[in-house]
């Protein structure tokens, strides 16, 4: 079972980016699904997770600002981010979850900058 993410990029502050994360089994549906992000030199943290019944957590530097969000039936999950920070600049790494399990996406890259 694979995670893929895509959509991150170069983007100015203030700016939005999408990121999804398509697995490439059906099991997706029965993941928990988390978003994480690591800056240089610091600690992977939590920005957002979205159970199978759709509760949604979020990290506190995010909240207001990012939305996530799933779709079974595609097998993806998205993380929207507006009014992107310079310190939003990491990379950004989907995960899912189920009863033990868990499998790791090789992340996408967000840079926010003039």
């Amino acid at each position: 079972v694979r995670l893929v993410e895509s959509g991150g990029g170069l983007v100015q502050p203030g700016g939005s980016l999408r990121l999804s994360c398509t697995c490439d089994d059906r099991i997706f549906s029965i993941y928990a699904v988390g978003w994480y992000r690591q800056a240089p030199g610091k600690q992977r943290e939590l920005v957002a997770s979205i159970t199978v019944d759709g509760i949604t957590v979020y990290g506190d530097s995010v909240k207001g600002r990012f939305t996530i969000s799933r779709d079974n039936a595609k097998n993806t999950g998205y993380l929207q981010m507006d009014n992107l920070k310079p310190e939003d600049t990491a990379t950004y790494y989907c995960a899912g979850f189920a009863e033990n399990v868990e499998n790791w996406g090789q992340g996408t890259r967000v840079t926010v900058s003039d």
